[in-house]
């Protein structure tokens, strides 16, 4: 049971981020974004690329970082995946959602995602395959914290939970200590105010694309580091991290970290209580008790 526990921590992590870019965008744009799990998708083969190209290029590169699977090359290519994917988002949302926010509905928004959803998973297929890829094949051993109860921990996960509380951090002190965070505030809150007052709504917008897409490519390649790489990341995750957003409450920044761990540790605890092939209903299971008991999610605000 507390081997679930942290292995729910960790998963929590994880989702965690994708969480917050996903509430960020619904919170501002006032739909629900159900391609934004594909952006997972991106950015794990982005780095995966990268990581090729690097190594490839500069084979030094290829040495493990310490105790982790990460190479240097992988590390570098993080930083090229962030901006791929941010940027992707940022295309997304000029070639499609602008369009259709410009003149269609908040549902007609909806159903434009799920088709946008469709297209990055199938194109990511035709690319890379529908096989499974690793960053690395090295076998990584887990590190006994404790024997009883036994305690397997692997180092890979212990780097993305602090790399992950790390950035989160980050995030709290832009939005709530920088003139930046207050606009985008200000903006989710009350557009047409926020431009009476000299905000752009359009570097608003294309900026929560931005961080967003960074925010979930982070996401993947974590997600990477301890499972397999597949076109269909955004199809396994895109249930926990709605359930993650509305568990928190649409629009907050940490309403969406808590409910990350909160589903992760729900969805590792229930492993240890019911058969694996329930596990998956885990989030719906989440989403149908916030949604009767506490319909704005645990930090949303009342909707007048």
């Amino acid at each position: 049971m507390i081997q679930n526990l942290v292995d729910g921590v960790l998963v929590g992590s994880v989702l965690s981020l994708g969480a917050v870019g996903l509430t960020m965008v619904m919170h501002m744009l006032r739909f629900a974004n159900f391609s934004h799990a594909e952006l997972l998708s991106i950015g794990a083969y982005s780095a995966l690329v990268f990581d090729a190209l690097f190594s490839a290029m500069m084979p030094p590169l290829t040495a493990a970082i310490g105790p982790l699977s990460m190479t240097w090359a992988l590390a570098l290519s993080v930083v090229f995946s962030l901006v791929i994917t941010g940027l992707s988002a940022l295309l997304i949302d000029r070639l499609v959602f602008k369009r259709v926010r410009e003149k269609g509905s908040e549902l007609s928004m909806v159903f434009a995602s799920f088709g946008v959803a469709m297209i990055i998973r199938n194109v990511v297929g035709l690319i890379f395959g529908l096989g499974t890829h690793l960053y690395s094949k090295d076998i990584v051993f887990a590190v006994v914290l404790s024997r009883d109860p036994l305690l397997l921990v692997k180092p890979d996960q212990v780097f993305t939970l602090v790399a992950a509380l790390l950035i989160m951090l980050i995030m709290h002190f832009v939005l709530s200590r920088t003139t930046l965070g207050y606009s985008l505030r200000a903006v989710a809150e009350n557009p047409t105010l926020a431009q009476v007052n000299g905000i752009r709504l359009s570097h608003m917008i294309a900026l929560v694309w931005l961080v967003g897409g960074g925010l979930a490519a982070v996401a993947g390649i974590f997600y990477g580091l301890s499972n397999q790489i597949s076109p269909m990341i955004g199809r396994d995750l895109v249930l926990p991290i709605f359930a993650a957003t509305i568990v928190g409450g649409i629009g907050s920044i940490y309403g969406a970290v808590l409910g990350g761990f909160i589903v992760g540790i729900s969805a590792s605890l229930a492993l240890a209580i019911l058969p694996s092939g329930y596990s998956p209903s885990m989030p719906f299971l989440i989403i149908l008790a916030v949604l009767l008991i506490r319909p704005n999610g645990l930090f949303g605000e009342e909707q007048t």
